[in-house]
């Protein structure tokens, strides 16, 4: 592969940049070039091989920095292997199942489905409430979100590795 993959991602307060890290580690492990940015860093995805892109979910909804990443790149990605996540629900069990089977919020599917990316997924995210703010807070207390750090290191590792084995069969 002549152009390393981007992982770009979206966040708050830090736990979905956590889960862009592991996925690049994993990206690495199988030989891989990997940047990891924050979405808003990223001036033109069309310098990467394929593309992994991460927000967390906040009541529902994407980060507006990586919406706004998939409208104004949407052709550019469209050109090339694209995977996203989003990261968000708290608590045990499956999160997609969490989310009511929800991969990526309805707002932000029209664009998605001009990309059409491989593959969708939900991972469990993290409240710590030593990070939120009072309005955070009151919503987090209103909805009853568990708190804690649910992220599952495992099953992220394992969607990358499957990410990676595959750009590394489609580069040989």
């Amino acid at each position: 592969m002549s152009q390393p993959v981007l992982v770009a991602y979206a966040t708050k307060h830090g736990a979905t940049m956590g889960i862009a890290a592991a996925i690049a580690d994993e990206l690495r492990k199988a030989g891989l070039e990997v940047e990891v940015h924050p979405v808003a860093q990223v001036q033109d995805p069309s310098d990467y091989a394929a593309v992994v892109l991460g927000s967390a979910v906040y009541i529902g909804q994407w980060r507006r920095e990586a919406v706004s990443f998939l409208e104004t790149h949407a052709a550019t990605l469209a050109e090339r292997p694209v995977w996203i996540y989003s990261s968000g629900p708290t608590g045990e069990g499956d999160p997609i199942e969490l989310v009511q089977g929800v991969r990526i919020p309805e707002k932000v599917l029209p664009v998605v489905d001009q990309i059409k990316p491989r593959e969708i997924t939900v991972f469990h995210g993290e409240l710590d409430p030593e990070e939120l703010g009072l309005g955070e807070k009151l919503i987090i207390k209103g909805v009853k979100a568990p708190i804690g750090d649910f992220r599952d290191w495992d099953s992220i590792a394992d969607w990358a590795s499957s990410i990676g084995e595959t750009l590394k069969a489609e580069s040989a």
